[in-house]
């Protein structure tokens, strides 16, 4: 199986953006911690991680990869609240797509409490940090590792 972390706008800023809200790890920090756990728990599961500042490029890349064999862990950033062409490009995916949110969403402003993409994901985990990318690559890949 073939799974895709892919991360959207502003992302690439973790670890020191709002690190009251986001943590202090890094996009790298957590990339080898997934694959060191997917290598012990699923050996032989390939994991591509990857992040957009640009929203025709993650769309690019989604429909690209796009197929029934794929799961995406999806953290579309600002993009969950705000775009309809993102939202259209899941809608159409073939891939299993869970959305993921280290923030709570639904305990911050209002306009955060919408998300357009969740309507044609598998689930939505938001606000259990980086757990919840563990959690939901669990989810795609059909067991628990604990």
């Amino acid at each position: 199986m073939k799974l895709y972390v892919v991360h959207g706008i502003n992302l690439d800023q973790l670890g020191t953006r709002q690190p009251e809200i986001y943590g202090t790890q890094t996009l790298s920090d957590q990339w080898a911690i997934w694959n060191g756990w997917l290598g012990q728990h699923w050996p032989g599961v390939e994991l591509e991680a990857c992040q957009f500042n640009d929203e025709a490029a993650c769309i690019r890349f989604l429909q690209e990869v796009d197929g029934p064999g794929v799961g995406v862990v999806l953290n579309p950033g600002a993009w969950t609240h705000s775009s309809i062409a993102l939202r259209d490009c899941v809608a159409g995916l073939k891939a299993r797509v869970i959305e993921v949110h280290l923030s709570h969403t639904y305990a911050r402003e209002a306009f955060r409490r919408v998300s357009l993409l969740a309507p044609f994901t598998k689930g939505t985990i938001s606000g259990l940090g980086w757990e919840g990318y563990r959690l939901a690559l669990e989810a795609l890949l059909g067991k628990s590792s604990k």
